[in-house]
């Protein structure tokens, strides 16, 4: 399939540089100009209509001990969020399964810990390893890691891990008190130097500023490689999060906005618009598609909350004449950037 019936340049410099000026500048460009701007580049790495469909599993819920303000999870929250154990291998790889039937290429396991004990990876790893024998792609989300457990995954055929930096570094400390931004960025340097990719993005509708949000995406385009996977999430609303009180989701304008910046600032990275699509109308999934997203995430929970139901997502996309991605895009783009 060819990406475009107009032939976009054929290749962007990809820049690790970028000045908070220059994504303001980005940002504030009248909007016709923004997004035709985003698709240029959008069309350089990937095909323009095909969405890559992933799936999330909570493998282990609740009792984190992490404070974090906006997170149903947090054992310190009263959100009525109940602990649970961890999965059995054999229940998640049904739900991988079930996934794949269902359309996605990526499968993504997340655990509500702090940092996993080497006792949970020794039942993650299985997990990993069965996920990708049904010729998924394996991501998981497990909290913070050092080197000798990042090294496990790789070793275990993990092809992609999760951790996001939320917000900007300047408004962190609204977000979480039990740990910091330079944690969050350790253990994304352990992921990187083990060879597994990199996933990585941010919440938007915390309280924050528009200028902590385009800070949030230039320390991710300035890290010395781009994250493969870019998730965008609108905050979910979670009764008892403590950022309830101040939080206030950007209108549908200002987050496609947010959508084509990531994609010109990363132009070769996945960007998925994860949390909070069920605030989404389709004219706003739509514009975001337009924007430089081509990955969402399928099923009627992420983690604790809600996702559009049912056939939802493939009525929009027949709808708007694309279609799934038959592979992951890492691995289908149409140019090569450079």
């Amino acid at each position: 399939m060819a990406c475009a019936a107009t032939k976009p340049p054929s290749a962007v410099t990809t820049r690790h540089d970028w000045r908070s000026e220059e994504v303001a500048a980005l940002y504030q460009l009248p909007f016709s100009n923004l997004l035709f701007e985003a698709q240029q580049v959008h069309r350089i790495s990937f095909d323009p209509a095909s969405i890559e469909i992933a799936t999330l599993l909570s493998i282990k819920t609740g009792g984190c001990p992490e404070d974090c303000s906006y997170c149903s999870q947090s054992a310190s929250l009263p959100t009525g969020v109940k602990a649970s154990k961890l999965m059995d291998v054999e229940e998640v790889i049904a739900a991988a399964a079930k996934a794949k039937e269902a359309g996605a290429t990526r499968f993504c396991l997340g655990a509500a810990w702090r940092s996993p004990k080497e006792r949970d990876l020794d039942r993650v790893i299985p997990m990993i390893q069965g996920v990708r024998q049904l010729g998924l792609e394996a991501c998981v989300t497990l909290g913070m890691l050092d080197e000798g457990q990042a090294k496990r995954l790789a070793d275990a055929g993990l092809d992609y891990y999760n951790h996001n930096i939320d917000t900007s570094p300047a408004y962190y400390h609204n977000i979480a008190t039990t740990r910091s931004m330079d944690d969050r960025l350790r253990t994304l340097e352990n992921v990187r130097a083990s060879g597994v990719k990199v996933c990585c993005g941010g919440i938007v509708g915390l309280g924050e500023t528009v200028d902590d949000r385009l800070e949030m995406l230039r320390v991710l385009a300035n890290l010395p490689e781009h994250p493969e996977s870019v998730p965008l999430n609108l905050w979910n609303h979670v009764v008892g999060a403590p950022i309830a009180d101040r939080a206030e989701r950007p209108d549908g304008i200002a987050f496609a906005r947010l959508v084509a910046v990531a994609r010109i600032l990363m132009p070769a990275s996945v960007i998925r618009i994860a949390a909070g699509r069920k605030y989404m109308s389709d004219e706003l999934h739509a514009l975001c598609f337009a924007a430089g997203v081509n990955s969402i995430f399928n099923g009627e929970v992420l983690l604790t909350t809600p996702n559009p139901e049912g056939r939802s997502d493939q009525v929009l996309l027949e709808r708007l004449g694309f279609h799934r991605a038959a592979t992951p895009h890492m691995a289908s783009r149409c140019h090569e950037a450079v």
